[in-house]
C-alpha cells in the first residue's frame, strides 16, 4: 500500500470484518436460542451464519488483500463466497422482518411464539447489518486490491 489512503482503507476493511465476525457469532447464538435443531430450514440458517463468520474471520486474516502468490484465486473465492452469503443474509433478514410468523413456523421453533418473534427480529436486524457490512467489506477489498495492483504496475514501470 503506497499511500495513507490505503492504510485507512485497510483499517476500515479489518473493522468491517471484525464486526461481521461478531454479528455472525451473535446471530448463531440467537438462532440457537430458538431451539431449531431438528428443522432443516433452521439448520440451513445456522449454516448461513456460520459461513458468514468463516468469511469474516478469513477477511480478518488479510490474505485476500495481499499481493502474495495465489492471492488472486483466494481473493476471487472469498469475493464469490462473500457475495453469496451477503445475498442470502439479506434475504433471510427480509423474511425475518416481513413474514416473521410464517418464517418462525417454517423454522419449527420450540420457544413461545412471542419470544420467537422477538428473537427472529433481532436476527433479522443483525442480518441487515451483516448485509451492509458484507458489501462494505467487499468494496474495501476491491479498493485495496486495485490499489495494490496499481502500486505493482508503478513499481514495474520503474525498472
Amino acid at each position: 500500500m503506497a499511500c495513507g489512503g490505503g492504510r485507512a482503507a485497510h483499517k476500515a476493511f479489518l473493522l468491517c470484518n471484525y464486526t461481521l465476525l461478531g454479528a455472525a457469532s451473535a446471530c448463531i447464538f440467537l438462532t440457537l436460542s430458538l431451539r431449531l435443531a431438528p428443522s432443516p430450514c433452521g439448520l440451513l440458517l445456522l449454516f448461513l451464519h456460520a459461513l458468514t463468520a468463516v468469511f469474516g474471520a478469513a477477511g480478518c486474516s488479510g490474505s485476500f488483500t495481499d499481493g502474495g502468490a495465489g492471492a488472486g484465486r483466494a481473493h476471487a473465492a472469498h469475493t464469490a463466497g462473500a457475495v453469496l452469503t451477503a445475498i442470502f443474509q439479506g434475504a433471510a433478514a427480509l423474511l425475518a422482518f416481513t413474514r416473521t410468523a410464517d418464517f418462525l413456523a417454517e423454522l419449527r421453533s420450540y420457544v413461545r411464539e412471542e419470544d420467537g418473534e422477538i428473537i427472529l427480529k433481532l436476527v433479522g436486524g443483525l442480518g441487515t447489518a451483516i448485509f451492509v457490512l458484507e458489501w462494505a467489506a467487499l468494496a474495501l477489498a476491491f479498493a485495496l486490491r486495485l490499489d495494490d495492483d496499481g502500486a505493482e504496475e508503478a513499481d514495474q514501470e520503474h525498472f
